[in-house]
């Protein structure tokens, strides 16, 4: 068995020449598949190769993947730029003359804001292809990550669910146990009824009090209900043991389950039959508050 949550993190970095870098990915509920992508230092050409390696990974589940980039101890160069300083040094020659000030000096031109440039040493295109070639490694490895603390969280909400099915069939047997009674108790509760009405008179016949008690029953009869919740019960078991997505139809289980536990409920005629039927909607929506968490 392998049950995977849609909640999940992780994270994993790498290093090449002068660039590091790190991939986060957040992994949170959602009814489909979400991937958002944040990929800096001019590596957004990779996204679309990042949203397909998730999507082979997982079916479900609202994915923050983000992608930081730092460059250090890269070569620069220093270097004038001629533009800037023809325009810098002809206005400062007329506004020297016009006021009769002494020429500019090298050293002020040369502190002058954009006048000095300093220029990174450009990457070749083989540069360019190993970084990006580590960029991608990393994110099968951190991807990796994320479906093991998945796969971890999955494991403990699959023992949760284990054991809340487990609960539900222990409740579905005691509703039969009761449930068998009913038509006894009916006939006793009515023929009560009856000679409460009459007061001493003479009561209804044995075979008119077994009719009414007979129509009583079948409208109260659970059965057909006890047998569907069994049914779900086996079907979410055998969920439970399967790999792969299983979030949605257990889901779709739980919804089954309270329609059940809802009907039993309604057609309760029994105090005893009633409360086991409302412990069952409460581990339903147990059940179903962590199913929604399953990818």
């Amino acid at each position: 068995m392998t049950v995977s949550s849609m909640t999940g993190f992780a994270r994993a970095a790498g290093a090449i020449g002068a660039y590091s870098w790190a991939w986060e990915v957040k992994s949170v509920n959602s009814r489909g598949l979400d991937i958002r992508c944040r990929l800096q230092g001019g590596l957004d050409r990779l996204e679309a190769t990042a949203r397909a390696a998730a999507a082979r990974r997982f079916h479900r589940g609202h994915l923050a993947m983000n992608l930081t980039l730092n460059r250090v101890g890269a070569e620069a160069t220093v270097r004038i730029n001629n533009e800037v300083l023809e325009t810098v040094m002809t206005v400062a020659t007329d506004l020297a003359e016009r006021i009769n000030a002494p020429p500019p000096t090298v050293d002020g031109l040369l502190a002058l804001r954009g006048v000095v440039e300093t220029v990174e040493a450009e990457e070749s295109e083989e540069d360019r292809k190993a970084l990006e070639a580590g960029v991608l490694a990393t994110l099968e490895e951190v991807l990796d990550l994320l479906t093991r603390d998945r796969e971890a969280e999955g494991q403990r909400m699959g023992d949760i669910v284990g054991g809340q099915v487990d609960t539900i069939a222990t409740l579905t047997k005691a509703a039969g146990g009761l449930a068998a009674l009913q038509p006894a108790a009916l006939k006793a509760r009515l023929q009560q009824q009856v000679a409460d009405i009459l007061d001493g008179a003479t009561g209804l016949s044995e075979e008119r009090l077994l009719q009414e008690a007979a129509l009583l029953a079948t409208k109260a009869d659970v059965r057909e209900e006890l047998d569907r919740l069994t049914a779900h019960v086996s079907a979410a078991r055998e969920l439970l043991a399967d790999d792969g997505s299983i979030g949605r139809r257990l889901d779709f289980l739980a919804q089954e389950f309270n329609r059940e536990a809802n009907t039993l409920c309604s057609k309760s005629q029994d105090a005893g039959l009633t409360k086991i039927g409302v412990e069952l909607k409460t581990v339903i929506d147990q059940f179903r508050e962590q199913a929604q968490n399953i990818e």
